[in-house]
This record gives C-alpha cells, sequence and structure tokens, in this order.
C-alpha cells in the first residue's frame, strides 16, 4: 500500500502544505531498524483541495488511492486565495510527471476548472458539501464547464471522493494491465458482498415466513 513520506530535513525548505506518497521501500532509523515504509515511486496523482477543512472528504480519496497502491502528492492549493500557485501547479503538472489531477473545492468551487484550463491532463473534481446550500453550490461551480474545457466531476462529498480515486485508477488502468487487475478484483469483491447480502436477506424472510 502506498504511503505519504515522512517529512525529513531535506523537506526542510519545502511546501508544508503539500505531502506525497511514495512506498515500498523501508526507511532506516539512526540505528539501522527498519522504520517506515517510504514509497520511492515518483506521483502520478495529485490530489489538491482548496482548503485544509476538505480533508475529512478528500481523505477517502486518499485512502483508496492507496488501496489501489497508486502514488500521489496531496496538497492545498486555492484557486482564489493563491492564483498564482494555482497556476503554477496546473502549468507544470504534467512536466513533473502527473497523469491525472483531482481537485477538491467547495462553495465558489473554481479550482478544478481552473485546474482543467491550464492543462490538457484529465481532471476530476470533488465537490465538497456546503453548510449552506448542501454542496449543490460546489456541484454546479464544478460541473458547469464551457466546452472544449472538461472536469469529470463525480458525486457531493465522500462517496464522490471515493469514485475519483477509482476513475484516476480506471484512466491509469489503460495502460497498466497490474493495476487493471486490481479494479477487476475490487469489482468482484463488490459483487460478493451483494451476494453475501441477498443470502442473508433470503434468510431472515424465511425465517420470518
Amino acid at each position: 500500500m502506498a504511503r505519504r513520506t515522512k517529512k525529513s530535513e531535506d523537506d526542510a525548505g519545502k511546501d508544508p502544505s503539500s505531502s506525497k506518497s511514495k512506498s515500498k521501500a523501508k526507511a532506516k532509523d539512526a540505528k539501522g531498524a527498519d522504520s517506515i515504509e517510504v514509497d520511492t515511486r515518483d506521483p502520478v496523482v495529485a490530489v489538491v483541495m482548496g482548503s485544509d477543512s476538505d480533508f475529512p472528504v478528500v481523505a477517502g480519496c486518499i485512502e483508496t488511492l492507496e488501496e489501489f497502491d497508486i502514488p500521489y502528492e496531496a496538497r492545498v492549493v486555492s484557486a482564489h486565495r493563491t492564483p498564482e500557485k494555482a497556476h503554477k501547479f496546473a502549468s507544470t503538472a504534467r512536466l513533473k510527471g502527473f497523469r491525472v489531477l483531482i481537485a477538491a473545492a467547495g462553495g465558489a468551487a473554481h479550482l478544478a476548472g481552473v485546474m482543467a484550463s491550464l492543462t490538457t491532463l484529465p481532471v476530476i473534481g470533488i465537490p465538497i458539501q456546503t453548510p449552506t446550500l448542501g454542496g449543490a453550490d460546489s456541484l454546479y461551480s464544478t460541473v458547469q464547464m464551457p466546452a472544449g474545457v472538461p472536469v469529470a466531476t463525480v458525486a457531493i462529498g465522500k462517496a464522490g471522493a471515493t469514485n475519483a480515486a477509482l476513475l484516476a485508477a480506471e484512466i491509469l488502468a489503460l495502460s497498466d494491465d497490474t493495476l487493471h487487475d486490481r479494479l477487476q478484483s475490487f469489482r468482484a469483491a463488490m459483487r460478493r458482498t451483494v451476494a453475501q447480502k441477498n443470502a442473508r436477506l433470503r434468510e431472515k424472510i424465511a425465517d420470518n415466513g
């Protein structure tokens, strides 16, 4: 499973709002003992969110990426409060080796659209639920893109966060047979779960009869 790297001394001058997942190699502590797993691969999915308050929802996306062993980078980037930073990140994402961008935002949720306007990488938008309009504002802001600048918008909230990671996995699996096999196994597990639930329901009905 992919793990986000821990900050090291070399990271001291780097952006504190970002975190990277790179795993499979175990880091050594000062005494040479195994400590944490650190992914040495370059991230291929970037997960950006407008605020750290979006993280409780976005966590489901990150957990799913880790479940499928997809290396990612996560960071806070605001389309409105840090526009220059958002512009730089999106316009250089392909050069950095990213293959899919996932953007989560709430309210006037323009983050995914801004990302999509600055790169030809596929962009997936996660609308975050809001206390005022329940996330309808986020949904419309994310999904209503003009022709020529697409954003693949998923459902509002946690279900959307999980599906964003799965959609990214499906995109990457077009050129990755191992990832495709993982997705096939995931779907098979879902079918088994539904079959088990159906069997339990039928047993309950039979017992009540």
